[in-house]
């Protein structure tokens, strides 16, 4: 990859810009279209909520008591850094901005679950009487960089097969050629 310094250095922007809309839309979600707080009917299957989240997906590890915030941003600094690394590292644009995605998404959350001890979440998506879980952007951020992550690795994979698949008609070929027999 070209100019890899520069190509990082717009990633991570790009991950500061997505935390920042994330952390943006839930102020302005909690401190204005929220007050006072009520569900607010967007379409026939999306209303607007205030949910504060104390664990991470569904609610899951939300007992974890007054230090559960410090735990969980612990735990998710430590991905982030992770992450980090795996963007310096990152061969293709599309895995780094699928990478800054997911760190920009998990980041809003950190700096939401550090100043009001939970996560905001507002978006409420559902069909008939089943509700998703309530989530908000930071969350829409992530999943889009894993199922981005995902699409690349299967596009590389389907590539490195075919072309792994080629070299193996190719080299036959050659072999057949040099034995004396035609294909």
């Amino acid at each position: 990859m070209r100019n890899h310094a520069l190509v990082i250095t717009v990633a991570i922007t790009t991950a500061i810009l997505l935390a920042g809309i994330d952390i943006g839309t839930k102020w302005i979600v909690a401190t204005v279209v929220m007050d006072p707080p009520r569900r607010i009917p967007v379409l026939p299957f999306f209303d607007m909520v205030l949910v504060y989240n104390r664990g991470v997906s569904f609610g899951l590890l939300g007992e974890l008591g007054a230090f559960g915030p410090l735990i969980l941003s612990g735990l998710a600094l430590a991905i982030i850094g992770f992450l980090g690394i795996w963007l310096w590292r990152a061969k293709h644009r599309g895995e780094v901005f699928s990478i800054a995605s997911i760190i920009g998404g998990a980041s809003g959350n950190v700096v939401d679950r550090l100043q009001d001890g939970a996560v905001t979440d507002f978006i409420d998506l559902y069909a008939g009487s089943y509700h998703w879980p309530a989530f908000n952007f930071a969350d829409v951020f992530i999943v889009f960089g894993v199922f981005c992550l995902l699409a690349f690795n299967l596009r590389d994979q389907n590539g490195s097969n075919r072309k792994e698949s080629e070299k193996s008609t190719a080299e036959s070929g050659i072999i057949k050629e040099s034995t004396g027999t035609k294909q």
